[in-house]
Formats: C-alpha cells, structure tokens, sequence
C-alpha cells in the first residue's frame, strides 16, 4: 500500500520477472526522497533537498553528479547554450528537484527538455515544497 505522504505519478516497467535497472535506480531515489521529507518536511530551499538527496545516494555507493552540465545543440552542430540539471544519477537518470507549493506543466516541460538536450531517456522530478511529497517519472524516447 503506498503512504499517504507520498505522491508518486511513476510507473513501473517489468523485463521478465526482473525490474529493469534504471526503474530499481528510481525506487531507491523515491525512498530516499521520501525519508529526507520526512525528517527534513518542506520549508527549505531546493539546494539543501539536492545536497540531502546526493549525500544519501553517495551513501549508498550511488554514482551522482550535482549540477550536471548540460549543452543545448542546433541541429547544425552550433551550440545554443547550456545548463545545469540539478542531479545526473549513475551516467542515466538526470533528477530535477523543487521546492514549491505544486508542480506545474512548466516544471515538467523544463525536466522533458533536460533529457531531449541531453539525449537521456528517463528523469525524476521530486517537489519537496508541499507538504506531501510530489514524484513524477518521465521518459524521453530516444527514437526519431
């Protein structure tokens, strides 16, 4: 049964009887997120939620990069500019995090942008601001 603190608006994708990697990678970011909620609640700035959630990943023998660079390309090759997302979790899940009363479709389509920029299939976006814990999982086909 899934905890009422806990707004989780994934998926689960199943290989055979095995979860397929990155989805056992997006459990243990969720329950990880879920307890740094629950000991820390919302109230704090985004940065103190990335350094909680990238302290317990590495913890765990996870692979994170904070503010992880990301190029944005024309279709020529002429970059266009670059950002940061604010976790990329073992060279295949960029997670951005907030700090807000709710997401928003603004929220989302700056996520969906990070990983077609980045040509990275699947991201989290965790909202830590609200009083209970928002988690979206996206994906970004690869394929044209």
């Amino acid at each position: 049964m899934q905890d009422p603190e806990i707004e989780d608006r994934g998926f689960d994708f199943l290989i055979g009887s095995e979860k397929d990697p990155v989805f056992q990678l997006c459990d243990v970011i969720r329950e990880l997120s879920y307890a740094i909620h629950r000991y820390l609640h919302n109230g704090h700035p985004e940065k103190v939620y990335e350094n909680a959630l990238a302290h317990r990943l590495r913890k765990q023998g996870i692979k994170v990069i904070q503010q992880h660079p990301i190029r944005v390309y024309d279709e020529d090759g002429a970059l266009l500019g670059s950002f940061a997302a604010d976790l990329f979790v073992e060279d295949k899940l960029i997670v951005e995090l907030k700090a807000c009363a709710t997401l928003t479709s603004d929220h989302k389509a700056q996520a969906q942008g990070y990983l077609r920029a980045s040509r990275i299939e699947h991201g989290l976006l965790i909202n830590f601001g609200s009083t209970k814990l928002e988690v979206r999982k996206l994906y970004q086909s690869l394929k044209l």
